[in-house]
């Protein structure tokens, strides 16, 4: 049954299909909010803030208790980053998960952030190829032609070329999304596929954590081993052992630090403070 407030009408009420809670009110709530997608950016989860009030109509539309509320918006302020302009897929699709958790006592939740944490990479990835990668350079081609002229038309075509794929894509993927969505995990609900499918987003989830580990996490010892023609590098013995040692170490050191609930200000501050003094002393 849909939740209805004394100041909606029944146009606000219409739901986006007959077997969905969600109203058309609610999906053009989410459509507008995704605009706001990277105005909280923030250094620790990026664009999580914003994504979380995306989620919110939906998730006072299928919740009645304030607890489920409050666990669900919880849930949507993990890690978010993905494309800004097709970020409304990923909404359709968590929106779709949160009306089924809330319509069937066995669902399992916890997939529903591993879902959307196996998609976002990849949405990510071909999402900034089309819009920054392409998109943006024809219509910064086509701009600069003609603003060098002297042309009005250069900044507006400028604007106009990214925006009106911009927003006709933003609008089908949050309707695709939901629609997908629900029709999705109706039909494997009952073959134990959103188990396979919550394993195998969680493993791809780590192996990204890994990835990004490996890539992002520098820290080699300048140390050498030995004297003279025969010193070597430390870090080459390290890199032996294992590729990346000392990096998936300070990763799983400040993992536990923030499992003991250390603020991330004061790692980042602690970390920043050793690495001058080791780079002073001439160890890393």
């Amino acid at each position: 049954m849909t939740t209805t407030s004394s100041n909606e009408t029944p146009k606000d009420i219409q739901t986006i299909s007959p077997d969905s809670m969600i109203t058309k009110k609610d999906f053009n709530q989410c459509f507008w909010r995704s605009l706001t997608l990277d105005s909280s950016w923030n250094y620790e989860r990026q664009q999580n803030l914003a994504y979380c009030y995306m989620m919110a109509p939906i998730i006072r539309r299928v919740y009645d208790k304030e607890e489920d509320r409050a666990a669900a918006l919880k849930r949507h302020l993990e890690f978010m980053s993905v494309t800004p302009h097709i970020c409304t897929l990923l909404v359709g699709i968590s929106g779709a998960m949160e009306e089924e958790n809330a319509k069937n006592p066995d669902f399992d939740e916890s997939s529903i952030n591993a879902v959307k944490s196996s998609l976002m990479g990849p949405m990510a990835g071909i999402g900034d190829s089309f819009f920054w990668g392409t998109l943006k350079l024809i219509a910064t081609g086509v701009g600069i032609a003609l603003a060098t002229q002297g042309n009005i038309m250069g900044p507006i075509l400028f604007l106009l070329i990214i925006n009106i794929p911009h927003f006709i894509l933003r609008y089908l993927c949050l309707d695709k999304g939901f629609k997908y969505g629900t029709q999705f995990f109706k039909d494997i609900s009952s073959g134990g596929i959103v188990t396979k499918i919550t394993e195998a987003a969680t493993m791809l989830g780590l192996m990204v954590i890994g990835g990004m580990t490996a890539a992002n996490v520098s820290l080699n010892l300048a140390i050498n081993v030995g004297s003279g023609d025969w010193a070597e590098p430390l870090q080459s013995y390290l890199d032996e052992i294992m590729p990346c040692l000392l990096p998936a170490a300070l990763f799983g050191i400040m993992y536990w630090l923030l499992g003991k609930k250390v603020k991330t200000t004061t790692i980042l501050i602690v970390v920043m403070i050793i690495c001058i003094v080791l780079a002073g002393i001439g160890v890393v």
